[in-house]
């Protein structure tokens, strides 16, 4: 899928690392049914290309994104505009979260700015989030008489628990950065300056280890949320089937013995 640059998603794949940005910099990268089309339609390519072995999420300009686009859904709302407004959860944010969550591979949420409503869901979806320390996040949804959607009543309850979680989305605030690092909505601050460079060095990192065990973990582990010890006993010893069988476990315990840094080739 070959992606023009005035797309408003952008696709970009360099040493393994598939970085999608978000390219709606005037409207602070809101997702109107363009953007959700073509950002469900990339998220799922890089989950299913061998050759990415890490996902960088990010925004254009000064949001990283503030979630539905409130302009085109209210045209639809009040008639003006064919948009499948009763759909879209199913159509769009339902899809995009579980390919995110669900590939077998690590993400990294890189935020750049704001993450708002659906935008602030997207980026507690992802393993890592680097937030720059003017961002910040704001779960939105009953600010505007809604529920919560892409999966935020699922995410944000395990990242910061259930009564934390419950305060944030039935009182929405607007939650810095620094902040955000203190209730585990953060994995690194950084200053606008050193931004790039960080989220650059942990996707260096991410994509150089041994993805199909990096992904097995990240199933593992979401698995073990909703299952009983037993069950997620079960599930952990199919995916040690699996990662016991990979070239990387093989070299990695060959490096092991002769005293060597192992190379992984994700597979």
């Amino acid at each position: 899928m070959t992606i023009p640059t005035t797309a408003p998603v952008l696709l970009d794949v360099v040493d393994s690392v598939a970085t999608i940005t978000l390219n709606r910099p005037d409207a602070m990268n809101g997702l109107d049914v363009a953007t959700k089309d073509l950002l469900l339609a990339t998220v799922q390519q890089v989950a299913g290309d061998p050759a990415v072995r890490c996902v960088v999420l990010t925004g254009s300009g000064r949001a990283f994104c503030v979630g539905q686009d409130l302009k085109e859904h209210l045209a639809g709302l009040k008639g003006d505009a064919d948009i499948p407004l009763s759909d879209t959860v199913e159509k769009h944010y339902n899809p995009i979260m579980l390919a995110l969550s669900t590939m077998p591979k690590p993400v990294i949420a890189a935020v750049n700015g704001v993450a708002a409503g659906a935008g602030a869901s997207l980026a507690f979806a992802a393993d890592f989030r680097i937030l720059v320390d003017s961002a910040g996040y704001n779960t939105s949804f009953a600010g505007v008489a809604l529920s919560c959607d892409t999966g935020s009543s699922w995410t944000l309850p395990r990242l910061v628990g259930r009564a934390r979680a419950m305060e944030l989305l039935y009182f929405p605030r607007t939650v810095s950065a620094q902040e955000a690092l203190e209730l585990g909505l953060a994995t690194q601050v950084v200053p606008e300056a050193d931004f790039a460079a960080a989220v650059g060095e942990l996707a260096a990192r991410l994509s150089a280890g041994p993805t199909v065990a990096f992904g097995s973990i990240r199933q593992a582990v979401a698995y073990s949320a909703s299952h009983p010890l037993e069950e997620s006993l079960a599930f952990e010893a199919e995916k040690m089937a699996l990662t016991g069988g990979t070239e990387d476990h093989l070299a990695a315990v060959n490096a092991f013995v002769t005293k060597e840094k192992p190379v992984f080739q994700g597979r």
